[in-house]
Formats: structure tokens, C-alpha cells, sequence
């Protein structure tokens, strides 16, 4: 109970934070600590870059939520989604998620047919709410071996092929592996690379606008 009411909390901090009256179009960023801004500034997190490009490319309208939580797996998305659902204004506003989870399932070695169910069933309360979708794809760390990292990565495309919803196939494209483009636990992006990450997202993001 106590861990549901502090993820209650973090998101309502988040929304509350970033929200303004005239917005026609909310993106929702549901994330973890790629999207939160792990070990750099919250201005230079890839949602808050993603804003300042909106902006500068006459997108004025339009709202980023960062709704990133450090640590979070595919389990956690159904439950923060309704969360989001439940508090949000519902009139003049359309609405676009931007399905940012899976990563941590692959650190910890979770399965990838769990990890499929759990998406899809935010991806089914998306559409079924009327928000478009961007499923964004990652990539399996190397230590699970071959089998893994196959069922793993073959995830997202699988799934935005049967919910026909549009993909981005990996989030760290041009990002990942690229020492001078992360933190030194080599996973995190640096401001650096999270200004890639929000330029790359912003390229899928873009027909949905």
C-alpha cells in the first residue's frame, strides 16, 4: 500500500508540475529513469528537450508529461495509466502516449511474454481513452544470452504490428554504447545524449501531432 501511494504521489508531483491551460495536445510520457532524467538535470531530461523542440518547431499547443519513474518495469504501466486517466481534464484535449517501458525487464531478466502483456494492456487502455500511441522499442542487455535477447527485442515490433500502433524502434538509437553520450554506468544517457534521445523521439512523434 505504502509503495502504491508513493507511486500516487510521484505522479501526481509530475503532472502537476509541468501542466499549463492552453495546451490542444498532451503527450504523455510513460517512462522510467531514461525519461525521468537519471543523473542529469530535469531541464535536460529528453521529455523537458522534447518541449523546448515542440516549441521552436511552432508546435505551441502541445504539452509534454514526463511521467518517467526511476526503476520502473512493464508492470507498473497499467496502474500508472489509469492513475494518469483518472486525474486528467478531459474536454478540448487530445492526447498521445509515449510508451516508454520495458528496459528495466531486460536488466533484471524478467520475461519478454510477460513484459508483451503487460504493454499490451497499456496500449489497450490507451486506445480504449482515445490517445494515440508510440510504442518505443529497446534493446536486451547482453548478459542473458541469445534465446533471450531475440524474444526480448522482438517484443516491440511484434506488438505494434498486432495493436497497429506506430513504433519507434529503439529509444538509444545513436545513443547506446557511445561512451561520450552517457553516464558512467554506461546505460544512462549524458545531457548530450539525451538531446539525441528527445531529437530521435521527436521524428516518431511527429505524424501523431
Amino acid at each position: 500500500m505504502r509503495k502504491f501511494l508513493s507511486l500516487a504521489l510521484l505522479c501526481g508531483l509530475a503532472l502537476s508540475a509541468v501542466g499549463y491551460a492552453g495546451a490542444k495536445k498532451r503527450v504523455l510520457i510513460l517512462g522510467d529513469s531514461i525519461s525521468e532524467g537519471y543523473g542529469i538535470s530535469k531541464q535536460a531530461s529528453f521529455p523537458s528537450v522534447l518541449q523546448n523542440i515542440l516549441q521552436e518547431r511552432g508546435y505551441t499547443g502541445v504539452e509534454v508529461i514526463d511521467a518517467g519513474i526511476s526503476g520502473s518495469t512493464s508492470a507498473s504501466g497499467p496502474g500508472r495509466l489509469r492513475w494518469y486517466l483518472k486525474g486528467r481534464p478531459k474536454a478540448g484535449v487530445s492526447e498521445v502516449l509515449v510508451l516508454e517501458l520495458g528496459a528495466n525487464d531486460g536488466l533484471r531478466g524478467l520475461s519478454p511474454a510477460e513484459m508483451k502483456t503487460n504493454l499490451r494492456a497499456v496500449i489497450r487502455l490507451a486506445k480504449e481513452n482515445a490517445m494515440g500511441v508510440l510504442l518505443v522499442g529497446m534493446k536486451a542487455p547482453p548478459n542473458y544470452g541469445k534465446t533471450y535477447d531475440r524474444d526480448f527485442d522482438g517484443v516491440f515490433p511484434a506488438l505494434a504490428r498486432e495493436e497497429k500502433v506506430a513504433l519507434m524502434p529503439f529509444l538509444l538509437e545513436k545513443v547506446a554504447g557511445e561512451p561520450r553520450l552517457n553516464q558512467e554506468d554506461g546505460i544512462h544517457p549524458n545531457e548530450q545524449g539525451a538531446s539525441i534521445v528527445a531529437r530521435n523521439v521527436f521524428r516518431y512523434l511527429e505524424p501523431l501531432l
